[in-house]
C-alpha cells in the first residue's frame, strides 16, 4: 500500500512537470519562430546576413517541437506504465539537457563574436544601404525611429554609404531625422535632402540601445531555458522513479486503436 501510495504521488509530479516542460518548450519553439518571422525589430537586420541566427532559430524550434513530442511520449509511458516510454523519455530528455548546457556555454563564451558579427552585418547594411524597402533596410529605418539613433557607432558611419558620398546634393537618411527639429517628422525611409550643411539627425549611435535590447531578449531565452532544464531533471528522476516501480512491461496496457 505505501509502495502504490509513493507511485501514484510520483505519477502525479511527474504529470505536473511534464505539464510544464510541454508549456516551456512551446514558448522556447514560439522564440524559434519568432526570430525566423520577424520582419520589424533589428533581429530582420540580421536575417539575411547572419546564417547562425538561422541556425539557431531552426534549432530552437527543433529542440521545442522534439521536447514536446517527448513530453507526450512520458505522458503515455507513466499513465500506461511502459517501461520502455519511460526509459526512451529518460534518453531524450538526458540528450536534450546535455544540448541546452552546451549551447548555453557556447553563446556564453562567443558574446564577444556575436557582438563583433554583429557589427559588421550592421556596417555592411548602411554601406550598402539604397532606400529601396529591403526587409532589412525597413527594419534598421525602424530602428533608427524608435531608438532615436543614427548609425551604428554615430552618425558618421553613414558617411560610407556611396549614395550619400557621390551625390551632389547633401542627402541623409530620413529615418535619422531628429524629430525635435521643425520639418519632416522623419517617417519616410531612404534619403532625404538637408536644407543646410547640417544634417538635422540625431547624434548617438544605436550600437548601445541595439546591444541592450539583443542581450536582454538572449537573456530571456536563456533564462527560459535554463527553467526547462531545472524542470527536465526533476522529469528524469521522476521517470526513473516511475521505471523502477514497474516491475515488468506489458504492453496490453497500451491503448490499441
Amino acid at each position: 500500500m505505501p509502495q502504490y501510495f509513493c507511485a501514484s504521488v510520483a505519477l502525479v509530479f511527474f504529470l505536473i512537470f511534464n505539464f510544464s516542460i510541454l508549456i516551456s518548450c512551446a514558448l522556447i519553439m514560439g522564440f524559434g519562430l519568432w526570430i525566423l518571422l520577424d520582419n520589424q525589430s533589428f533581429i530582420a537586420v540580421l536575417q539575411d546576413s547572419s546564417k547562425a541566427l538561422k541556425v539557431g532559430s531552426y534549432i530552437l524550434i527543433g529542440v521545442g517541437s522534439f521536447s514536446m513530442l517527448m513530453g507526450f511520449v512520458g505522458c503515455l509511458g507513466a499513465i500506461y506504465e511502459v517501461r520502455c516510454l519511460l526509459g526512451l523519455y529518460f534518453t531524450c530528455l538526458l540528450l536534450i539537457l546535455i544540448a541546452q548546457v552546451a549551447a548555453a556555454v557556447l553563446i556564453y563564451f562567443q558574446r564577444n563574436l556575436l557582438r563583433t558579427e554583429t557589427s559588421n552585418i550592421v556596417t555592411k547594411l548602411l554601406e550598402n544601404y539604397n532606400g529601396q524597402n529591403k526587409t532589412a533596410e525597413q527594419a534598421w529605418d525602424y530602428i533608427q525611429r524608435n531608438m532615436r539613433c543614427c548609425g551604428w557607432t554615430g552618425p558618421e558611419d553613414w558617411m560610407r554609404n556611396p549614395v550619400i558620398v557621390n551625390s551632389s546634393q547633401m542627402l541623409y537618411p530620413c529615418s535619422c531625422r531628429n524629430t525635435s527639429v521643425p520639418g519632416d517628422n522623419g517617417t519616410n525611409s531612404g534619403f532625404c535632402e538637408a536644407q543646410s550643411d547640417n544634417w538635422p539627425n540625431y547624434d548617438t549611435g544605436c550600437m548601445i540601445s541595439v546591444e541592450s535590447w539583443l542581450f536582454t531578449n538572449y537573456g530571456v531565452i536563456l533564462g527560459i531555458c535554463l527553467g526547462v532544464a531545472v524542470i527536465e531533471l526533476l522529469g528524469m528522476i521522476l521517470s526513473m522513479g516511475l521505471c523502477k516501480s514497474v516491475h515488468q512491461e506489458d504492453y496490453t496496457k497500451v491503448p490499441k486503436y
